[in-house]
């Protein structure tokens, strides 16, 4: 499958629905449902009845970094996915599509941790060769809460696939990830690395996350996906209870819908009863009659890891910053100049590791400059934002192509 049927209505909840039907807490999800399977299968074989296109199969914390916490192997990954995905077709039963569910690794890259980028990517690259030999239709990147970890699992899908990518971020209700990043930054930075559709999930219940989809609406070029939870959670005699019942819950798809939602979905708390009224509710829109927002080609999205940043093509980028022991002190220096942008120079590979430890400092939108291209990318790779290139370069055009289609450059 390589383009979306639209409008798409997703699955609801699995881990709620699991321990609704008695899996305990704490134990590995993977090898309780391979144990389990039927419970499974009746979860989501009751989304496929109640309208579900793609039911997503439980491989949310099937890679090696996760299961090292349930002392699994990493040599098990392989098999493990080949065996989750084939539970969920068995659902599905060619009614259904089947996503692979991808989610955080719990990892941070440096400085703030200690993983490095591509040990991230090759953590997900790992889990997705075995993903794609089950067979799976499409891949979900969900409950992403940091622009290294997205970025990284985006890259480790397209070096294996060219099947249809959704990524969804949780945030909070001022938009923010548990990182910090804004979702806008998030779905600029995204969107520019060619991802088919981008979303939230998690969060909160569909009131709460309606807010922060129609921050996006006007920036979007990709569907927009809309899978909330079923209201605010709550605790309940030590429960976690959700109060948001599938009429209220549905009520709000029009609103979705003129917003740019083109996927919906449930997630915590929500059940097929959920996912029956979103589709009663999609059935019912005529989406051909919501217009693309008109954009101003001069207004160039690009965006740091944290903020969304606008630039025209005659940008500013001030003096050409080099990656010195004293970068940090370099930009948070240029930071108070006048200039639009910052441009960071990468002249040898010792470069690229200064500038990864230190990018953290850049809140001005970002031009990277190199003559080799192998530097610029490498640079490109551990940047967790989205920069751009003002042509002083002279690198070739089909170098700067692919650039743009696998990282997001921007090409003034």
């Amino acid at each position: 499958m390589d383009t979306i049927p639209l409008p798409m209505i997703l699955d609801g909840a699995t881990g709620t629905q699991l321990y609704r039907r008695g899996m305990p807490r704490g134990v590995s999800t993977e090898q309780w449902v391979l144990e389990h399977p039927e419970v499974l299968q009746e979860i989501q074989r009751a989304y496929v009845e109640a309208g579900s296109n793609v039911i997503y199969a439980p491989t949310f914390g099937a890679n090696a970094a996760a299961l090292k916490r349930h002392n699994i192997p990493a040599d098990q990954v392989a098999d493990l996915n080949r065996r989750l995905v084939a539970v969920s077709r068995e659902a599905a039963g060619g009614r259904a599509l089947v996503g692979a569910d991808l989610s955080p690794t719990g990892l941070f890259v440096v400085p703030f941790g200690d993983a490095t980028f591509e040990e991230l990517f090759e953590i997900y690259t790992q889990q997705v060769r075995a993903l794609e030999e089950a067979g799976v239709d499409l891949y979900a990147i969900e409950t992403t809460m940091t622009l290294a970890e997205a970025r990284a699992a985006v890259l480790a899908v397209k070096s294996v696939s060219q099947k249809p990518v959704f990524v969804t971020f949780t945030c909070d209700g001022n938009g923010r990830t548990l990182s910090g990043t804004d979702v806008l930054a998030a779905l600029i930075v995204m969107q520019g690395m060619g991802v088919s559709a981008f979303g939230l999930n998690c969060s909160a219940g569909p009131a709460e996350m309606l807010e922060q989809i129609q921050r996006l609406t006007a920036y979007a070029t990709v569907p927009l996906i809309a899978k909330p939870n079923a209201g605010l959670p709550q605790t309940a005699g030590g429960e976690t209870v959700y109060h948001c019942p599938p009429e209220e819950f549905a009520s709000y798809v029009p609103a979705f819908a003129e917003a740019g939602v083109r996927v919906f979905g449930g997630c915590c708390g929500t059940d097929e009863t959920h996912i029956a009224a979103l589709k009663e509710q999609v059935s019912r829109i005529d989406f051909a009659r919501f217009s693309v927002p008109e954009r101003d080609p001069d207004v160039i999205p690009c965006a740091t890891e944290k903020e969304a940043r606008f630039i025209t093509p005659d940008v500013d980028v001030g003096e050409t910053i080099e990656c010195s022991p004293d970068l940090m002190e370099d930009i948070l220096d240029a930071e108070d100049e006048p200039a639009g942008a910052l441009k960071i120079a990468i002249y040898e590979e010792d470069d690229v590791a200064v500038f990864a430890e230190n990018q953290y400092a850049v809140s001005k939108a970002l031009c990277l400059h190199s003559d080799v291209p192998e530097l610029l990318e490498q640079a490109l790779r551990v940047y967790n934002g989205r920069a751009f290139y003002d042509g002083t370069a002279m690198l070739e055009p089909e170098v700067l192509d692919r650039l743009a289609r696998q990282y997001g450059l921007v090409i003034l």
